[in-house]
């Protein structure tokens, strides 16, 4: 069993120079922290796996194709593989637990 605590990660990720904080890679799964500052930019373009997002704290807004929603702590987002989507109007920094399936840059190619 692998096992984790989130403040251990936030604290991980913050002593590194890299805004995704991969913590969890298995051919089916990865599972990374991704944090965003407040009017932070997130840069992603669409990955070749789906992927889940929990909020696990923060606040802003979230872009899935053309459709905009608001997002906070507890909310948890679905994007299917090569879709366009990103986070924006960051008011308050955010703490999202990203989970790939398969693992992220599995469908990629070489």
């Amino acid at each position: 069993m692998q096992a984790f605590e989130i403040a251990d990660l936030i604290a991980q990720q913050a002593g590194g120079s890299k805004p995704y904080l991969e913590f969890l890679k298995h051919p089916s799964l990865s599972v990374g922290l991704y944090v965003l500052p407040a009017a932070g930019t997130d840069g992603q373009q669409p990955h070749t796996e789906d992927e889940v997002y929990y909020i696990v704290g923060g606040r802003g807004m979230f872009r899935h194709a053309d459709e905009d929603r608001p997002v906070q702590a507890g909310s948890i987002l679905f994007v299917a593989a090569g879709v366009e989507h990103r986070f924006h109007t960051i008011t308050e920094a955010m703490h999202i637990i990203v989970f790939f399936a398969p693992a992220e840059y599995s469908n990629s190619a070489p």
